[in-house]
């Protein structure tokens, strides 16, 4: 699935125009985005949280030559889904 999909079942659901599901959507999205960028959790009931995560810089090695190599530290996003919806996935 992607964001047009996403546009469109909105737009089915709510019927009305396309620019304004892609004004939902894009709301939607970028208060996520803007939640996760300045450190705060995106925590959706029944769907999951979205956070970053500081990752520490350590050892790594260049698959191609074998050569150690730092890996620099940095932030990784990070989703885990809710109970809820593992629970759907698997049943």
């Amino acid at each position: 699935m992607t964001k047009i999909d996403i546009i469109l079942r909105v737009k089915d659901r709510l019927r009305c125009t396309t620019k304004e599901a892609t004004s939902y959507v894009e709301t939607v999205l970028n208060h996520i985005k803007e939640a996760v960028v300045s450190g705060e959790t995106a925590k959706i009931a029944g769907f999951g949280v979205f956070e970053a995560k500081q990752k520490r810089e350590r050892n790594g090695r260049n698959p191609a030559t074998g050569e150690a190599m730092p890996i620099v530290a940095r932030k990784v996003l990070r989703f885990k889904s809710s109970v809820l919806l593992r629970k759907a996935i698997n049943s």
